[in-house]
């Protein structure tokens, strides 16, 4: 056996709301190759939405499975059903958080935005069709051999993502090493297996290896190869082989797929309580996305009652 393990990001452009990063790791017969997990498990998971009647799992970029006209149903009914088959299943967004980021709550918390947040789960999702999809996947997983042993998530909203890129003067490097971050407490908690892991690339960076060097400390990291499609490295890690792959489009493998949707669900979660502070306090305030444009108009608009409630700029809009 051994993990396959795929992380990914969702609010890396935006000035407003966090960025949320993801990582998911199945354990698997060694013969599947990253991107041959979709193929293994073809009658359990589909690599596009379903129609209601049908039982596989949709696991696919999150782009693909959400709009803000589509609602979050999809992507949840994905995250959801997999954090079932580790055996958590939230009935809250405080309790979501709590399963995927708990080490996220005190700076979560923090903000005036989410001192209060409290929402049944499923927003969207139907609960029967849950239900379902679970059985189907748990059943036909097992018959696979495959298993799901992690789902996590870290959010790092603006103060924090400020002070990191001020403090590393690049944005993508602190993508990077949340990433890493979080892939390392993964591989600790499975310490026992050899791991593949497939990362979505950071901002178009092609190398690496300093980074995971950084992160995984003095086992010497050997580049295999760095190129616009594809940069990969190996080392050891606490005795076992590790592989990191980082590739364009890394979201087409399964693993990076439920990450990047992890990420798009826990990051609108996140903008759900945003919006609504600031609609209580300015009347007719269209919602926002957080992206560059829209953030400038949303921005202005607050700006009076952001200045009268004493909310400082460093703690409400991310500087890159």
């Amino acid at each position: 056996m051994h993990l396959l393990i795929g992380t990914d990001e969702a609010g890396y452009g935006p000035n407003l709301g966090p960025l949320v990063v993801a990582v998911s790791a199945w354990q698997t017969p060694k013969s599947v190759a990253p991107e041959k997990l979709y193929e293994h498990l073809a009658t359990v998971i589909a690599e596009e939405e379903c129609d209601d009647d049908d039982l596989r799992l949709a696991i696919a970029d999150s782009k693909a499975l959400y709009s803000p006209g589509s609602g979050l149903a999809a992507i949840e009914r994905g995250v959801l059903t997999c954090l079932a088959l580790l055996g958590q299943q939230p009935t809250s967004t405080v309790g979501l958080w709590t399963a995927l980021a708990a080490h996220c709550q005190t700076d979560r918390t923090a903000l005036a935005w989410h001192a209060e947040e409290e929402e049944a789960v499923p927003l969207d999702a139907c609960s029967v069709q849950i239900g379902k999809c679970l059985q189907h996947c748990s059943a036909g997983m097992k018959q696979a051999g495959v298993e799901l042993k992690s789902l996590r998530a870290a959010a790092v909203f603006p103060e924090m993502f400020n002070a990191e890129v001020d403090r590393h003067e690049n944005k993508a490097t602190v993508l990077s090493l949340v990433t890493l971050e979080l892939l390392k407490d993964v591989l600790d908690e499975h310490a026992e297996l050899p791991a593949t892991v497939t990362c979505d690339k950071h901002g178009g960076r092609d190398r690496y290896a300093h980074l995971i060097q950084h992160v995984f400390g003095d086992e010497p990291v050997r580049t295999v190869r760095e190129s616009k499609a594809e940069s990969v490295y190996r080392l050891n890690y606490a005795g076992r082989p590790l592989e990191l792959r980082f590739l364009a489009k890394g979201e087409r493998m399964l693993a990076a797929a439920l990450a990047s949707m992890t990420a798009k669900y826990l990051r609108e979660v996140s903008l759900r309580p945003f919006n609504r502070f600031w609609q209580s306090h300015v009347p007719g305030l269209k919602a926002t996305a957080g992206y560059p444009n829209d953030a400038k108009r949303f921005k202005s608009q607050i700006l009076a009652v952001q200045q009268k409630l004493g909310i400082d700029d460093r703690v409400l809009w991310r500087n890159r």
